[in-house]
């Protein structure tokens, strides 16, 4: 700190600090004389990382992409390569994946599953795999993006609106415009450096709004001495197209790769196909054998005239790649828009900000080996670990929307599908969220208040929330209780985290208090549920004698209007009805068990028909969700309304189902350092759903099969898990009990 100071300019300071006001810039560099060449600051800016450790939770594992008939069941066919070769993988009797690295696909805020990565125990496995050798992000970095996605019912598209916890987290992104969105970003890659090996890469994706801010970020966190090179991807034709009004044609993106340690990075050249322009001027004469050479200057002689050397074309390497990659389009979201020339239509999965792995490929070859470690925290719809797997790299990737989830576990076993077809190895993958949320996360609490006022914020913050939830759910505030907030009809009212949700810990809680003052009769809302938390939660509540019931909280519960309408309706979680196919053991051979899906009940709004009718401008339409019901309401010319439900059957609700054939083998085990460091293992009370049979839509084939293979199984009473996802990507289990 400056001791040069005048008496004036102190006095100043101290007004601006008695006042609570920040201080003008120019004393902020009179105070700090050793200040950085360039940075970049805004407001609230702090070096302060999370340092929050989570556990993370197993909710599935997928081994196998799906038995094909019952002799395929009882002993998983493992591909050549696992079998013939000596390898890192080790099975059990079932044929499943027991030792070795499994991929992870987690559900959550990248940065609490950065955080619990870094200082938890999953660290140690990173580090016993080597460490994480590059990590690829393509962030939103977009304020005016449009987040919804397309989902397909029959011939028409229902626009499917981010969820709660979605627009949460879009909202502390660009809420405060640059400053929001330069704040989470900053804390997310300072931890994506700390997880990184020494001798790692990570590659940021961005656009022209925020690519000179991040820039500045990552010369701060890493150091401007470990940039390796700004990559400028031009997808568009140099030619242009289309504009509106006089703005250039916009055809290119950046991707800024920077190396944990400069000196040390994993460097592979990169070559591409050469072109035939570049060997017509360049490689113009043939030696005897027909060998295309050009003439290279090598020096000089004695009198000064240059001496000549070959130097042939190497078919097998190719031309160098510079840092404007011009070769690889983009991914267009809407099949429509493709033409013979813009690039693979195969790929397409409808994900807004979709890559084409033609990028993702040429990164992940460049900067990592086989066997190496990669990562992939904004994973959207697993372009990255599809690549991945598919170049032979482990993985890691998170998000924190459930459809992203959902569309990358269908894309990922699409991927198993493939490299089992042509026997090719692959590794197992499992699905985690994170569980045991801390009370101050629930509703966002500044962590670097003073704890008196992050007290009084988490008061009112939980206060103005919950009362705006019992409102909308019509329900009378009670007090002197521990979990309940609100009785309605003869039952007690819980409610769920705002921007989180609803985990294990939170419902056993209630549970608790149930039994403790003799409740009987309860509801839990919440805008989402943890992964894989009912029916079992229900099952043990009904033991205990309590009538448990789960309920999802509407987005509309935000809109004032739709409260005071009484429209804010508030649905059950999804049911599902299955009947097994048994055909008993006999004393020489084993018995078989098919699953039959007969019955999927929704709840679902999204939107309200009088509301839309209101808005909807003459000539148009709009596909909506009421009650369960996909209804397309049209308004012709002359203002005529009328309505189609679209959702003729059941089953159009359903995009993907899957069944355990032995659910309760594989308990569910959370690993947690104590206060000295220390690894304990607990049973959370569940079992991992471990995936054998799945049938699910793709972007190709809309079918899907009702019946599953008919698995065989030993005598005995055994209990079967049945998985659905709605078109939403919502899951929902049921658990039965069959004697075999």
């Amino acid at each position: 700190m400056s001791s040069n100071l005048s008496d004036n300019e102190k006095r100043n300071i101290l007004k601006y600090i008695e006042a609570g006001k920040p201080l003008p810039d120019k004393y902020r560099f009179l105070l700090f004389e050793d200040k950085k060449e360039v940075e970049l600051v805004w407001n609230g800016k702090t070096s302060e990382v999370s340092n929050i450790v989570l556990p993370f939770q197993t909710i599935e594992v997928v081994d196998e992409p799906r038995a094909e008939d019952a002799s395929d069941t009882k002993k998983q066919v493992q591909p050549t390569l696992r079998v013939e070769q000596e390898s890192p993988f080790d099975f059990d009797e079932r044929g499943r994946q027991i030792a070795g690295w499994t991929n992870k696909l987690i559900w959550g805020d990248n940065k609490l599953i950065l955080s619990s990565l870094k200082n938890g125990v999953l660290r140690e496995e990173i580090e016993r795999e080597g460490g994480l050798k590059l990590i690829y992000i393509d962030p939103p970095f977009d304020v005016g993006a449009d987040f919804s996605m397309k989902v397909e019912i029959g011939d028409e598209e229902l626009t499917k609106k981010p969820n709660v916890l979605e627009e949460l987290a879009y909202r502390d992104t660009w809420g405060k415009g640059a400053d929001s969105f330069i704040a989470m970003i900053y804390e997310r890659l300072s931890l994506m450096k700390d997880l990184l090996a020494d001798d790692g890469s990570i590659y940021v994706h961005l656009g022209i709004q925020v690519n000179h801010y991040v820039r500045l970020i990552l010369e701060e966190i890493f150091g401007k001495e470990n940039l390796v090179s700004e990559i400028i991807w031009a997808y568009g034709s140099p030619s242009g197209g289309r504009a509106a009004g006089t703005k250039l044609v916009k055809i290119h993106e950046y991707i800024l790769h920077f190396a944990k340690n400069y000196n040390n990075r994993i460097e592979n050249k990169t070559y591409l196909p050469y072109k035939e322009e570049y060997i017509k001027d360049w490689f113009k004469w043939t030696d005897a054998d027909g060998r295309v050479y050009r003439k290279r200057i090598r020096g000089k002689d004695a009198d000064g005239k240059p001496v000549y050397e070959k130097q042939y074309l190497d078919e097998s390497a190719g031309e160098p790649a510079s840092t404007v990659w011009r070769d690889i389009k983009q991914i267009y979201a809407d099949p429509r828009a493709y033409k013979s020339n813009q690039g693979d239509y195969s790929e397409i999965l409808g994900y807004p900000t979709q890559k084409p792995e033609k990028l993702i490929e040429r990164i992940i070859n460049a900067s990592s080996n086989e066997g190496d470690l990669v990562a992939d925290f904004f994973c959207g719809s697993g372009t990255t670990l599809a690549v991945a797997e598919k170049l032979g790299r482990k993985w890691i990737g998170s998000d924190l929307g459930k459809f992203s989830i959902h569309t990358t576990r269908k894309r990922m076993i699409n991927v198993q599908r493939e490299l089992k077809k042509s026997g090719t190895d692959f590794r197992a993958f499992e699905i985690l969220n994170l569980g045991k949320y801390e009370r101050q996360h629930y509703v966002g609490v500044n962590m670097n208040l003073r704890e008196e006022e992050k007290q009084k914020q988490l008061a009112k913050k939980e206060a103005d929330f919950i009362e705006l939830i019992i409102k909308a759910y019509k329900a009378e505030a009670i007090n002197n209780f521990k979990t309940f907030v609100a009785k309605k009809s003869g039952r007690l009212v819980a409610v769920g985290p705002v921007n989180l949700p609803a985990s294990r810990l939170f419902v056993e809680e209630v549970i608790k208090e149930c039994i403790d003052k003799q409740i009987t009769k309860v509801d839990i809302l919440s805008f989402e549920y943890e992964m894989g938390l009912f029916p079992k939660i229900q099952e043990e509540a009904k033991d205990k004698g309590i009538d448990l019931a789960l309920k999802h909280i509407p987005r509309e519960v935000f809109d004032k209007r739709a409260i005071e309408k009484n429209q804010v309706q508030f649905h059950d979680v999804s049911y599902i009805e299955v009947k097994p196919h048994i055909k008993p053991a006999g004393k020489k051979m084993d018995g078989k068990v098919a699953i039959e899906l007969t019955d999927f009940s929704v709840y679902y709004n999204q939107d309200i028909v009088d509301n839309v009718i209101a808005s909807l401008k003459k000539g148009s339409d709009k596909v909506l969700v009421e009650q369960g019901n996909i209804i397309k309401i049209t308004k012709d010319k002359d203002g005529i309304v009328e309505q189609e439900v679209l959702t003729k059957k059941w089953t159009d609700w359903i995009d993907y189902w899957a069944v355990d054939f032995d659910f309760e083998s594989k308990k569910e085990i959370v690993r947690i350092k104590d206060e000295n460091g220390k690894i304990e293992e607990a049973w959370t009370g569940s079992y991992i759903f471990e995936n054998e049979w799945q049938s699910f839509r793709t972007k190709k084939d809309r079918s899907i099969e009702l019946k599953s293979v008919a698995h065989e199984c030993e005598a005995g009473r055994r209990k079967i898990a049945i998985k659905v996802v709605d078109i939403f990507g919502n899951d929902t289990m049921k658990v039965i009990e069959v004697n075999i």
